[in-house]
């Protein structure tokens, strides 16, 4: 099997396990402050995987642009994370789960409008199934 396929599998499993663990643990809690805490959390073992795998010679291989768009991605990333949490607080794990993963619709969208990708009939077909099956699972 393709590395990416095992890698973006891995990032499904533990992106369920975020929404499971992540619901029991904000119950008694602010959103924001369950963000914040697991953000921190995130950014000290990723620095110490980092430092680990000796990655950090090459932060200054990382120009302008790029940390430019990184910076905006983290920004997307924590807002993503923050109304998740919110979300996650008061809805059933399932459904918000499900709405999250729109993002590959957006994705989809926003590759063809900024980065020039192609719309093909699998990829529409595939998005409209995906927006079917988060709509069903937001039914009660």
């Amino acid at each position: 099997m393709i590395s990416w396929i095992i890698f973006a599998l891995l990032s499904a499993v533990f992106a369920a396990l975020v929404a499971i663990v992540g619901k029991v643990g904000i119950q008694s809690i602010d959103p924001t402050l369950a963000t914040t805490v697991r953000s921190v959390i995130m950014a000290g073992f990723l620095v110490v995987t980092a430092l680990l795998l000796g990655k950090g010679k090459l932060l200054a291989t990382i120009d302008t642009k790029a940390l430019l768009f990184i910076a905006l991605s983290g920004i997307a990333g924590a807002l993503s994370w923050l109304a998740y949490f919110v979300a996650l607080r008061t809805g059933p794990a399932p459904a918000v789960a499900a709405l999250d993963r729109l993002s590959v619709v957006f994705v989809l969208i926003f590759a063809v409008l900024f980065l020039s990708d192609h719309l093909t009939w699998k990829t529409g077909v595939g998005a409209a199934l995906i927006t079917t099956g988060a709509i069903l699972m937001t039914l009660r």
